[in-house]
């Protein structure tokens, strides 16, 4: 209906008026990239333990919290009851015996924190806001070591507390409690990277799972293979250099040689040398690098 024929039927309308009210402008403050990328952090870090989420989702992370803890609290119990001098077990030792939790852990988690963003295409949402690639990518990764760190320091600190309760040496203690800290960050950041990198390849959680198994386990059972065939064979030089093929091993070398702690490959020599420190600290520092690198790119990818 024409407007001449409205305003016929309604004198009303020509007085009508359409008022172009526009959106409120927000006058608050404007938090930017930084508060973007700790908010992320901070999500990603609590959704690794299931905080937020649903009671099914917190079962499986706190139940391997659980688990991590437990052996840690029997060997207090055992060290104060029976007046031991010493703890039965090493601090920096800890992580490498329980290293099956470690990497179900991380199985479960990383998928988590990145395949689902990949298979509900939220990603982009995130580069909407202020948030850049980098941004992501670096917040995924810290939150994924915080989590793997809180996991492994826990039982330390137990054994720590339970060691003074003991009174036990505290100079003697405090030192092996600080070198098993400084063994699991290592580990925590190296592992984190390596968890997410094989994560973000597929959107598929299920898929992720079973890659991310697949990469800390088959490693480790191949090179511990091939060391203890070349200790048998006398070739005791090749053990520590074969260590450089597997994270777990890898880190096993690394606080053998920088920290001094036991080691577990065939034999139980520590490995030594200016050489084979060089090799290590190397691999490691590539690692890690090159997994928050291979993220980064694989972000480029993602479009919006």
């Amino acid at each position: 209906m024409r407007p001449e024929t409205i305003a016929a039927a309604d004198p009303s309308a020509e007085a009508a008026r359409i008022h172009d009210i526009g959106y409120r402008r927000y006058d608050g403050p404007r938090l930017g990239r930084a508060y973007a990328r700790r908010s992320l952090y901070t999500q990603s870090l609590r959704g690794a333990y299931g905080l937020g989420r649903s009671a099914r989702s917190k079962v499986l992370p706190m139940l391997l919290f659980a688990v991590m803890c437990l052996p840690a609290g029997i060997i207090v119990a055992v060290a104060v009851s029976a007046n031991m001098k010493n703890l039965p077990v090493e601090y920096t030792e800890y992580a490498v015996l329980l290293q099956a939790v470690i990497g179900l852990y991380l199985a479960a988690q990383a998928p988590q924190a990145v395949s689902r963003d990949l298979r509900f295409r939220t990603v982009p949402l995130y580069f909407s806001r202020p948030l850049e690639r980098g941004d992501y990518v670096l917040a995924k990764y810290a939150a994924m070591a915080s989590a793997l760190f809180v996991l492994t320091a826990a039982p330390l600190v137990i054994l720590y507390l339970g060691a003074l309760l003991a009174e036990l040496g505290f100079a003697e203690q405090t030192k092996g409690f600080g070198q098993g800290l400084l063994s699991v960050a290592v580990l925590s950041v190296l592992f984190a990277g390596i968890g997410l990198v094989v994560a973000a390849l597929t959107p598929r959680r299920g898929f992720g799972v079973a890659a991310v198994i697949a990469v800390m386990t088959i490693p480790y059972g191949a090179v511990s293979t091939l060391q203890v065939i070349a200790w048998d064979q006398g070739n005791l030089d090749a053990v520590p250099w074969l260590g450089l093929f597997s994270p777990i091993t890898l880190i096993e070398g690394a606080k053998s040689l920088f920290l001094g702690a036991t080691s577990a490959f065939p034999g139980g020599e520590a490995p030594s040398g200016a050489l084979l420190g060089t090799a290590y600290a190397l691999v490691l520092l590539g690692v890690i690098l090159g997994s928050y690198a291979l993220l980064t790119a694989r972000y480029r990818k993602v479009g919006l």
